[in-house]
């Protein structure tokens, strides 16, 4: 190995312009795009390997004494790669050392449904489906949190994620990222508010999520429920027996809908529901733990994405007939 080590040294010392020419001339790839995958601990001479094998078409020998003389082989990062036509060997190793992999990106949305968020990362480019025919009770057990209910435990957020990377492992990253804006949120609680754990203002920030997207209204929307909290009023929220008719659901909610008991209908029963019923975002955690100081015990949608809100029943009639009867 060592005559061959300085068997090169001389060759690139005789070759000098040639040397250089090869350091920076285009490698010979089998397709327009090579994905090259680094699993961590790999030697100089395996990077060298995986990249033929990938589709990168040089002469081994040269590309791993490129790496060797270059003193930076023992700082080519592990991970996904993709490498394009025009690459050279000089700009291989730049993209290995600094580990500029091939990252994907899958965007949650604030009120998406554990439901809904499932159905994006199964359509997430090039993300790896560990989870997907797992039931929800298994994936919160493989996040290492058997019998929690998934609704509302992940934070909507774009995530970026490396081609061929897990959907457990963006939903562990989701799921932490939610611990965390919960927590900082919970600790700006109202001193009078009538939550009681974290928990509860995680359910009521779904419910303020899905009624209104509009961080403006969501303080006002979260003192109406927090003022109904505090007198044991009904919540009555259509979002709520909407989550509690599942796949039932046709889109249009009718009078029996309402009358029809299920633990998330809050026409029939008082108090937050069992569990949240989306995702909500950062504004809507810190409304249902910072209400609006509001006399509103009413609200309704007044059709463009804003609402009325009322302090007694008549007042409401009122609003309802104007906003939503046209009368």
């Amino acid at each position: 190995m060592r005559r061959l080590f300085g068997l090169f040294v001389v060759l690139v010392a005789l070759a000098g312009t040639g040397a250089a020419w090869w350091l920076n001339h285009g490698l010979r790839l089998n397709s327009e795009t090579v994905d090259l995958s680094i699993e961590a601990g790999t030697s100089a001479r395996g990077v060298v390997q995986a990249a033929i094998d990938s589709g990168i078409d040089t002469h081994p020998f040269l590309l791993y004494w490129w790496f060797r003389l270059s003193g930076d082989s023992r700082q080519i990062k592990a991970g996904s790669y993709e490498i394009n036509q025009g690459a050279t060997p000089r700009s291989l190793l730049d993209k290995l050392v600094r580990g500029d992999e091939a990252l994907r990106a899958v965007t949650l949305v604030e009120g998406w449904t554990f439901k809904q968020m499932r159905e994006a990362l199964s359509k997430a480019e090039q993300l790896g489906q560990e989870t997907y025919r797992l039931e929800p009770d298994l994936i919160m057990k493989s996040l290492g949190r058997p019998g929690i209910h998934p609704e509302g435990r992940f934070f909507p957020d774009t995530y970026t994620y490396a081609k061929g990377s897990s959907d457990l492992a963006v939903l562990a990253r989701a799921m932490r990222a939610m611990d965390k804006k919960l927590e900082a949120a919970w600790s700006q609680r109202a001193a009078d508010t009538p939550l009681k754990t974290p928990e509860q203002a995680l359910i009521l920030a779904s419910i303020v999520e899905k009624e209104t997207g509009r961080a403006n209204d969501q303080a006002l929307i979260a003192g109406v429920f927090t003022n109904r909290l505090r007198i044991g009023m009904m919540l009555q929220t259509d979002p709520t027996v909407i989550y509690g008719l599942g796949d039932a659901f046709d889109g249009n909610l009718r009078r029996r809908h309402l009358q029809a008991d299920t633990p998330w209908n809050t026409y029939t029963r008082t108090g937050l529901p069992p569990t949240p019923i989306a995702m909500p975002g950062k504004s809507a955690l810190l409304a249902a733990v910072q209400p609006a100081s509001t006399k509103a015990l009413y609200f309704v949608a007044r059709g463009d994405g804003t609402s009325q809100f009322s302090a007694s029943l008549d007042e409401h009639n009122r609003a309802v007939n104007k906003y939503q009867r046209g009368q």
